[in-house]
């Protein structure tokens, strides 16, 4: 087959006839003139479609102007599309309207019409951010309902039409159907005020609204982190609400995942420990669904949410309406701010302890600690009122350390009877109990003031952790008493103790060791009784456990144990030296065993319980 090949003169063709089409398209390139005509052109289509759309607003107001039947007015919105008309205003687009006071920083975007960030001012994070409690799409709130024309609509998905009044200090957020129908979102906010006035209500939509569906309202958020450890915070981070018209406080479980549902709502709190995101309801909401959903696996520098809470309930219709009055608080989890609310119990939210407990916690060492701190620095204000706290506890620790002593004088004619009886259990078990009965000495005598000072001990534990004073306050080396303090950062993770070293717990622990050497020490010879727990294990436990597990939380609770010990060491020698002689207790003892001992009804029952048991005892070894 003969090869073609593209020989010279093609090639010239080629480039001519180029040639030729380059210059055709040059002289017919539009001019000047015709580029701003056809500009212009463009420009006339635009505005006339803008003017179309104008006329279309103007037209849809002079219709509903002239309906006087909701069923009419409610055919002719179908037409346009429920709350279309909101679309086509200039407001109705992507935006945010400012409201604030000296306190308070919020944003409210058109989208949703909801607050899409609330700053809290004169308040920074450990890593020195501002504190927010809404930022970065965290939080929602939403409305879903259904149309007569059976559609159902999310206002987070629609556009409102913001409108500021009152200098600035109340908006309005409207959602229109018409100048005269919309459903609106209503903020005030007062000077110096973390609580916000937030009314929910519909004008001229019942026609519109689905009255045989209710409005349903969903009002979620993540909790950010604000603190060093997040395992600590997210400890004292819990849904807290309160139900059955004032009557009761409940919450989720602030370890794992949660949910209730309750009735006669009246308050919905979601605590970040130090700062709260708290809704109340002016009518308390029928039922509510509540859901919690643990974020934090483990301690992570990196974690920055620490729960995801949820409520979801329905809004009542009146005659077709929507008419709700809210309030929303953002702000600290202090007892001063929340117990201004009269009325409402918000202090309540803040996590005191239960029974006995909470009511030390909240009307004694709250109010003690806040006076102490008014003139004094914060670590040494909680110096004074560890003192003030073992001064007032010192005539218990006299009890405990006199039943103590009396128990050294015994200790001899103890060892004689667990030596002589140490093959019959029973036996001496009774012949231990003659001994204290004669001497007027009880085993249980140095229990008892100890456990009486138990709701003393877990009130100071629940306060520190959630004390707002302590937060950010420094003393010596700690930074911020709410949080450990560091001495020491370490290249790797040891399991339960963390990656820091902090000082207090040890000194904390140092001084516990020191105090259980001088109490449990004395009583060693009791863990040889039968039934009663290995005392040296308890001794060295504790101040292990302290060292450990106190390593991550709060400086001020590890500052407190530290001194409260230190104290009781200072003044059980005291009472040892100066006050309880030794010789005087065996003297006294002594005189006793010469006194018949008349026995109680209680001791003389376990007398015989006891003797019945060694003669069964008797009879079944010679069987």
């Amino acid at each position: 087959m003969e090869e073609k090949k593209l020989d010279t003169s093609s090639i010239i063709g080629f480039v001519l006839i180029g040639a030729i089409l380059i210059w055709v398209m040059y002289n017919n390139r539009p001019t000047e003139e015709e580029i701003q005509e056809k500009k212009a052109r463009e420009e006339q289509v635009e505005k006339a479609k803008q003017e179309t759309e104008k006329n279309k607003v103007a037209d849809y107001e002079k219709e509903t102007e002239n309906f006087t039947d909701s069923t009419a007015r409610a055919n002719y919105t179908k037409a346009l599309g429920a709350f279309g008309y909101s679309a086509t205003l200039p407001s109705a687009k992507d935006g945010v309207t400012v409201l604030e006071n000296d306190v308070l920083y919020l944003k409210i975007n058109n989208k949703g019409g909801q607050i899409t960030e609330a700053k809290l001012k004169g308040f920074h994070t450990y890593d020195s951010v501002p504190v927010y409690l809404v930022k970065d799409g965290n939080a929602s709130f939403n409305l879903s309902f259904a149309t007569s024309d059976n559609r159902t609509l999310n206002t987070q998905d629609l556009y409102f039409e913001p409108s500021l009044s009152g200098d600035g200090k109340a908006l309005s957020m409207k959602l229109k159907v018409s100048p005269s129908e919309f459903l609106e979102y209503r903020y005030e906010l007062k000077p110096g005020d973390y609580m916000i006035d937030f009314t929910v209500r519909s004008q001229g939509l019942n026609g519109v609204l689905n009255s045989s569906q209710p409005v349903h309202m969903d009002w979620k958020l993540k909790g950010m982190r604000h603190s060093k450890s997040i395992t600590y915070e997210n400890r004292y981070t819990r849904l807290t609400y309160q139900y059955r018209n004032g009557d009761k406080i409940s919450k989720l479980s602030p370890g794992s995942d949660d949910d209730d549902t309750e009735e006669n709502v009246t308050w919905i709190s979601y605590r970040q420990h130090f700062f709260s995101s708290i809704l109340v309801a002016d009518k308390p909401f029928e039922k509510v669904d509540l859901s919690s959903k643990n974020l934090v696996e483990e301690e992570s520098k990196e974690a920055k949410w620490t729960k995801a809470y949820g409520a979801s309930t329905d809004l009542e219709l009146a005659g077709g309406e929507i008419n709700q009055n809210l309030s929303w608080f953002f702000g600290p989890t202090d007892v001063k701010i929340l117990s201004k609310y009269e009325g409402l119990g918000l202090d309540d939210s803040i996590p005191f302890g239960w029974g006995i407990f909470g009511w030390i916690n909240k009307h004694v060492f709250t109010p003690l600690y806040s006076f102490l701190s008014s003139f004094l620095p914060y670590g040494m204000a909680i110096i004074v009122m560890t003192i003030l706290v073992r001064l007032l506890l010192s005539p218990v620790t006299y009890k405990s350390y006199l039943s103590q002593a009396k128990m050294k004088v015994l200790r001899p004619e103890i060892t004689e009877v667990n030596e002589k009886y140490k093959d019959d259990a029973m036996k001496k078990q009774q012949e231990t109990m003659k001994i204290y009965n004669k001497a007027g000495v009880s085993p249980l005598s140095g229990c008892i003031p100890a456990l009486l000072q138990l709701p003393i001990f877990y009130a100071l534990f629940m306060f520190f952790p959630t004390a707002f004073a302590l937060r950010q306050k420094s003393f010596l080396w700690a930074d911020d008493l709410s949080s450990y303090d560091t001495i020491a950062e370490l290249p790797f993770k040891i399991p339960f103790y963390g990656d820091h070293v902090s000082l207090f717990p040890i000194l904390a622990s140092i001084a516990i060791l020191i105090y259980m050497m001088m109490t449990t020490g004395q009583n060693m010879q009791m863990q040889q009784q039968p039934g009663m727990p290995n005392m040296k294990f308890i001794m060295y436990l504790s101040p292990l456990f302290m060292l450990i597990f106190f390593n991550n939380y709060a400086s001020g609770l590890s500052l407190y144990y530290f001194i409260s010990n230190l104290i009781t060491i200072f003044i059980m020698l005291a009472i040892k030296h100066f006050i309880i002689d030794e010789e005087k207790i065996h003297a006294k003892i002594e005189e006793k065993k010469k006194k018949p001992k008349k026995m109680n009804r209680f001791q003389r029952k376990m007398q015989e319980m006891m003797e019945e048991a060694q003669a069964q005892q008797k009879t079944k070894g010679k069987r």
